[in-house]
């Protein structure tokens, strides 16, 4: 896959930004500064400072990539799903979603959520209700901007064909 903009030289980049320029994502967003001061601070909340426990951000991040098939999404979740506790089993059952044996009752609410949200843009109403009763009102709002976040950054890694970056893989093999 050949990209469609070449990620910046973090030598010829703002200097605000040149040192986050590390890997593709950034460097290659990095073509429209104003707008990537804009989003860092709201992705990093959603990533870094949200109320959504890391496994729960996790698997919602690895099944919104998978929805929107953005391998480069994958490849960069799949270690942070490792480290939030996501087991390597887990991970390789996440792109069949809730057709896939062995998911808890919460995990299993929140692919039908995820996989709701990124086809219908909206959560039935018994999906809702099942997640209203894990979940507080700041984590209900958020856990709808998580996945929306995801399937717009995604889709724009996908649409400008954004490198994977060195040693990083991406969709498990039978899911190329």
């Amino acid at each position: 896959m050949t990209p469609r903009l070449a990620p910046i030289d973090p030598a010829t980049a703002p200097e605000d930004l040149a040192p986050v320029l590390t890997i593709n994502i950034f460097a290659t967003l990095a073509h429209h500064p104003g707008l990537m001061r804009k989003w860092l601070p709201f992705g990093g909340k959603l990533l870094m400072g949200g109320s959504l426990d890391a496994r729960t951000r996790e698997l919602l991040i690895l099944r919104t990539a998978y929805n929107v098939g953005c391998d480069y999404e994958w490849g960069q979740h799949v270690s942070m799903a490792r480290e939030a506790g996501l087991s390597d089993d887990e991970i390789a059952r996440i792109p069949e979603g809730s057709a896939s044996d062995g998911w808890s009752h919460d995990d299993l609410v929140l692919l039908l959520a995820c996989d709701e949200l990124c086809t219908e843009r909206d959560l039935g109403d018994a999906t809702w209700e099942r997640l209203s009763a894990r979940f507080d009102a700041k984590q209900l709002v958020e856990l709808p901007m998580l996945v929306g976040h995801y399937a717009m950054i995604a889709g724009t890694l996908k649409a400008l064909r954004v490198e994977r970056d060195p040693g990083v893989g991406g969709f498990p093999a039978q899911h190329r």
